[in-house]
């Protein structure tokens, strides 16, 4: 089995202005179409590790034999990172449902982790992704550098947002906060609520 692009459940210029159709462009059909074409490459001769998705494989790094483990981490994980973040997208979608629920309970209101999650994502140095994640315990921030997923940590991501630069660059330059803000605009709280109640 190839892994293939997935298709984006909305045109490219869906997400204006938040997000420009050019960023769009070039940010799906060309960076995850690499991270695509990379893994599958990676994969040639391991007809052991074909049939598994790129999220089962990033979170059984330890099972990937040594020589490929690293392409697997990054393009596997650029893979899962960005099939997961395409659907968390849309506009004018109220925050509500059971996700939103938690948070709220979690944080002490949805104010203050919107605060926490988009400093998390505007510190972190370097590219990366800060992701709001479930545990055992409840939900969790964190961040993760370049394409690792907290999946390879045994943590089950809910929300997340892309922070490397050809997530935003062509629009707000390295005005990176400025992005995290119009995120907000564009989250799809219905997909957020779908990922809290599968895991």
């Amino acid at each position: 089995m190839s892994h293939v692009l997935p298709e984006i459940p909305y045109a490219y210029d869906a997400l204006e202005p938040f997000i420009d159709a050019k960023t769009m462009e070039i940010h799906h059909g060309r960076h995850h179409q690499t991270y695509v074409d990379k893994l599958n490459a990676a994969l040639q001769g391991h007809d052991d590790l074909r049939g598994q998705s790129a999220e089962e494989l990033i979170a059984h790094l330890d099972q990937v034999p040594d020589a490929i483990r690293g392409a697997v981490r990054n393009h596997g994980g650029g893979h899962a990172n960005h099939s997961f973040f395409w659907p968390l997208l849309k506009k004018d979608v109220p925050a509500q449902g059971p996700a939103v629920e938690a948070i709220i309970a979690q944080f002490g209101s949805f104010e203050n982790f919107k605060n926490q999650f988009s400093n998390a994502a505007a510190l972190l140095f370097g590219s990366g992704w800060a992701w709001l994640v479930k545990e055992e315990n409840g939900l969790t921030i964190v961040t993760t550098a370049n394409q690792d997923n907290p999946l390879s940590l045994g943590r089950k991501p809910v929300l997340g947002i892309d922070v490397w630069e050809h997530a935003y660059y062509l629009k707000y330059q390295n005005r990176r906060p400025e992005y995290i803000e119009a995120f907000w605009q564009i989250v799809n709280w219905e997909k957020v609520n779908e990922y809290f109640e599968a895991g």
